[in-house]
């Protein structure tokens, strides 16, 4: 039996969506003989235009599924973007000898590509990463349609229902309660002409990382070190010893450890610790 179908040429979901749903809803469903033939000249012989010829016919079914999402504020085009990679996913790991039509086995593939884009791009911070969060996003966001906020029977009916703990349910439902704030603050004002909130760009800049006032820090502390630098190496050795030892050592040496060590009196190591400083600070100033 021939299969071969002629299909109109399909555009991009995320073209005209209106077009591309006219566009499908001329392409034949399959019967499940159709559908057979093909799937086992794609599982057996590789064939691509089998593979192309089941894809097709089951555009409209994503295009179904998608608008069942369109609850999240998502582009539906998207999702039909998105789903379609699942259905393609489905039917290349498709197995015609399991007995089931392709968009039963293909569901659970179309339905994943778009739950993994819904829970990246609902929120700027992802809300569900393991796998019993993504769960109970999913189902406590449909039950949270027609409750308000949950009361603690009605959390643990819910953690029962979907085998995870009642804390979960409750950190989930203060997920999906929270909202995201714009860095930037709203475009419009309140009443009184003021922000409504404060927003995050007008308190989380840090002055002290100014690239400016880095730059001048920078240079300032070069030319210092070159200035006490070239100022010390003005001194004789013994004064120069003693200011390092009395200023700029971890373990400074007191007087009376100088005296002794150069056999002078610890008033005279004073005097020399003055002299070499008023010199230290003229060649500084200069």
């Amino acid at each position: 039996m021939n299969t071969s179908l002629q299909v109109a040429p399909v555009l991009s979901p995320g073209g005209d969506l209106n077009a591309y749903m006219q566009n499908i809803s001329v392409i034949p469903v399959l019967t499940a003989e159709q559908e057979r033939e093909l799937a086992e000249a794609f599982y057996y012989r590789e064939d691509l235009d089998a593979a192309r010829q089941l894809v097709m016919s089951h555009l409209r079914f994503v295009v179904h599924l998608a608008k069942t999402y369109n609850g999240y504020g998502l582009p539906v085009a998207d999702l039909v973007q998105e789903g379609n990679v699942g259905l393609m996913k489905a039917v290349k790991r498709f197995n015609p000898e399991k007995g089931v039509r392709l968009i039963s086995f293909a569901v659970h593939w179309i339905k994943a590509e778009m739950h993994e884009y819904i829970l990246r791009n609902w929120r700027i911070v992802k809300i569900a990463t393991t796998k019993a969060q993504r769960k109970l996003f999913f189902n406590l966001r449909s039950a949270k349609k027609r409750l308000a906020w949950l009361t603690n029977a009605e959390a643990r009916d819910i953690a029962d229902d979907l085998g995870v703990d009642v804390a979960e349910v409750q950190n989930m439902e203060g997920r999906l309660a929270s909202t995201d704030m714009g860095f930037d603050g709203p475009d419009e004002d309140t009443d009184d002409g003021q922000s409504s909130y404060v927003a995050p760009a007008l308190y989380l800049e840090d002055s002290a990382q100014d690239p400016a006032l880095l730059l001048e820090h920078s240079d300032w502390e070069q030319n210092s070190n070159e200035g006490l630098h070239a100022a010390l190496s003005s001194l004789d050795e013994r004064s120069r010893d003693i200011i390092e030892r009395r200023w700029l050592s971890e373990q400074k040496s007191t007087l009376h450890e100088l005296a002794d060590e150069y056999g002078v009196s610890a008033e005279r190591i004073r005097q020399l610790e003055k002299n070499a400083m008023k010199k230290v600070k003229a060649t500084l100033v200069v």
